[in-house]
């Protein structure tokens, strides 16, 4: 299992010694990879709840730098950790202004970069950025379609329902080949079709283990129906908890509990990859490299 963590890009820290001491610290500890998420605002009237707790947005989430910006700093001060994003709300660009700036990335990072792509889930994202919340699903499967093409041809020519590309050399191409890793989020049917249609794995959460369990397998058959090989397909399984002093109710983990709790989680959870974003508990620097030490030798530990 492959052993992540968050950057601190939203919450109390967001400062650029943050990024750069967090990542050059995890990277040395033996980390695999970073990742970020994408908020773009936190509404005074929020037009749907918080998928999550109570409802309601943490107040963390008010705070938030740009998670490919980010990324890339990050990439300056590290040499070997993966780089990625769970998720980014791919519907807000346009997919020709996307693929430079993902590209981009892997090639200033040497090819390092996990593409996470999904839908968000706050209309008033939409509203602020222009973009139709209607048939966003199938926004996303055209752009996707652009970022292979922009990836994958020599000449790139797209006329959709949504967006053309006239016959064009788009250059440079990503490192990795044939593309990044495409990584996709979503709990709803459709997205999970999606993910067995095209996906090279499923961006997870935190959740009961059965249903976690119960969705994975249900993905796995639905990859070998659309003629592709399961055993190729990731999960990569986003761990956001309350990190707590005293064991919470199994009931609770792994939204809130100790780090013993947490990890043991990630470890009966089937994952290939689990990252934890420690956003919601600390409050300093020191105390989040000091969670994320433990955390990964809890992980180390047989």
């Amino acid at each position: 299992m492959r052993i992540g963590v968050n950057l601190p890009h939203y919450g109390t820290l967001t400062g650029p010694d943050d990024v750069l001491e967090v990542s050059r610290a995890v990277e040395a500890m033996g980390y695999d990879s970073l990742w970020t998420g994408d908020r773009l605002l936190s509404p005074l009237e929020p037009s749907d709840r918080y998928p999550g707790g109570d409802g309601t947005m943490p107040a963390e989430m008010g705070v938030y730098l740009d998670p490919l910006t980010t990324l890339t700093f990050a990439a300056a001060a590290t040499t070997r950790l993966r780089l990625g994003t769970s998720t980014l709300n791919a519907t807000w660009h346009p997919p020709v202004l996307l693929a430079r700036t993902l590209t981009t990335l892997d090639v200033l990072s040497r090819g390092r970069l996990d593409v996470g792509l999904g839908l968000g889930w706050l209309q008033d994202e939409y509203t602020a950025t222009g973009v139709a919340w209607d048939r966003r699903g199938e926004r996303l499967d055209e752009i996707i379609d652009v970022l292979e093409k922009i990836w994958g041809e020599e000449v790139v020519a797209h006329d959709g329902a949504r967006y053309r590309v006239p016959a064009s050399r788009i250059l440079p191409k990503p490192v990795q080949r044939p593309r990044p890793p495409i990584l996709l989020a979503g709990l709803t049917p459709a997205a999970l079709t999606r993910v067995a249609r095209r996906g090279d794995g499923w961006l997870a959460v935190g959740m009961p283990l059965p249903y976690l369990g119960s969705l994975w397998d249900k993905l796995k058959a639905e990859t070998q129906r659309y003629g592709r090989d399961p055993g190729t397909l990731r999960m990569v399984l986003r761990l956001n908890p309350r990190i707590t002093t005293e064991p919470a109710d199994p009931s609770q983990v792994p939204a809130r509990g100790t780090l013993e709790q947490i990890a043991a989680y990630a470890k009966d959870s089937g994952a290939d990859e689990v990252f934890v974003d420690l956003t919601l508990t600390v409050r300093s620097r020191e105390q989040m490299l000091d969670l994320a030490g433990r955390f990964l030798d809890l992980m180390r530990a047989g």
